[in-house]
Order: C-alpha cells, then structure tokens, then sequence
C-alpha cells in the first residue's frame, strides 16, 4: 500500500494540482492529509472545495491545522491579538474570513484535531503540529529528548505531522517513528519545491519518501497578490524565495 501524505496547502491551488499530477505516477491508494488548507494563500476557497468533495470518502483521512481553526473561529480580538505578534498574518485571515461561506467554514470547523488510523497493522496517528498541540513544532534540529516527551501517551507505530513547512524525520529510542511532511503550498526549503509524502506499507514494514515538485510560483505568487489585503505582496514574495516563516 502506498498512501499520499500531504499538508499545510494554504491555498495554493498551482502547487495542489502539481502535486496531484504527481501522485497519480506514484501508484497512492490513500490520501491522508493534516492540515492547513486556506490561510494566506493565492486560492484558498478553491482548495477548501478540494477537499470538502472528499470528506465522505473512505480514501481521504483529513485533520484540521492550527490556522483551519483560526479562520473557523475568527473573532475580532483574535484578529488585534495576531497583529501584534505577526500583522500580515492577521490580515490574511481577517481577509480568509470575510470571503468563506458557510459551507467552506463548517468544513474547517469539523475536522478532526488528530486521528488515529490503522493499515496493514501498522498504527498510525495524523496531527498537525505535534501530539501535544496542533501548533507546536517538530523539526529537523528538534532534540530528540524533546521529541520522546511529545510521545510519551502515545500508542502509534507512526506519527505523521506537518506546520513547519520543513520536512523531516526521526526514529526514538522507543521505535516509534515521526515523520514530517514539509508543505505543498508555502515550503520553507532552500529551493522552494512542493513538497508531500509518501508512505509505502507492505506486510507490517513501512518506508517513506519525501517527494519535491515543480510547479508555477510565479503564478501563484501574482494570483496570491492580487488578492490585495495589506501584505500580500510579502506573503507571495515568500512563495518565490522564503526567508521567514510568519511576519
């Protein structure tokens, strides 16, 4: 069994279909995908739509992302709490807001936090951030005795995550494994590729792959800074050459 892993898409509908074209090479059966699919992107109600077409499907096992609930539970003190700590974010999702319809914010609302899930006997747990909180992360240079303490109450083989738009992974002591999915939509790498992954299962063994795609950045970054909200243009700077994660 081979299953697609994506997350953090933030509206990118280039680097989504991209992405999509690539996984039909690649032979997936599943889709698990963990979140972050809208907030500051160039698209962010057509990837919503994507997605929501999905959620009766037994194929697609799909989590919410810190900034799913952000627009979900949008609130004015939310909005001046996020300007003082990182202004263009905060318009982003004021803006985000203001254009879902119901159908879109219900989506969001009603994903799951986390999900257990179980193939071929290898058990595996989707989060978004961390086990502990959807917005903690988990990355390359994390230390390892901070990632056995995220892990202490959990049962899975596997842990699966994303936010830092920096794919990585690592095995504990334990024999647990934790792997990052890096972004499709708004990657944090050198070279800013989408980025997904696959999990390959066969007979309780598992391996993973990171792969990294081409797709229209330039496109994308003139669609995302069309959408005229005070820093857009700064947001779609960061799909041509990323420097900082929030600002």
């Amino acid at each position: 069994m081979r299953i697609a892993v994506l997350s953090d898409i933030h509206g990118n509908m280039e680097a989504l279909e991209a992405v999509l074209e690539d996984i039909k090479t690649q032979n997936c059966e599943k889709y698990f995908v963990l979140g972050d699919y809208a907030m500051a992107g160039p698209e962010p109600y057509a990837v919503i739509d994507y997605f929501a077409k999905y959620q009766l499907d037994s194929n697609y096992k799909m989590i919410q992302g810190n900034t799913d609930l952000m627009i979900a539970n949008y609130s004015d003190d939310d909005y001046e709490y996020l300007k003082k700590k990182a202004p263009v974010m905060a318009e982003a999702m004021k803006h985000d807001f203001f254009g879902i319809n119901h159908l879109q914010r219900t989506f969001l609302k009603n994903l799951p936090i986390q999900l257990e899930v179980e193939e071929d006997g290898v058990k595996i747990l989707l989060v978004h951030g961390s086990p502990r909180r959807n917005n903690e992360d988990i990355l390359p240079d994390t230390p390892m005795e901070e990632i056995d303490k995220m892990l202490v109450n959990v049962d899975a083989d596997v842990v699966l995550c994303g936010h830092t738009h920096i794919p990585c992974g690592f095995q504990t002591k334990n024999k647990k494994t934790v792997v990052n999915a890096g972004s499709v939509g708004r990657p944090f790498t050198p070279e800013p590729k989408a980025c997904y992954l696959i999990m390959t299962i066969e007979h309780g063994r598992y391996a993973f792959e990171h792969r990294f795609v081409e797709y229209n950045k330039e496109r994308a970054a003139e669609k995302l800074r069309k959408r005229g909200f005070d820093g857009a243009d700064r947001l779609a700077a960061m799909l041509l050459n990323p420097k900082e994660r929030h600002f």
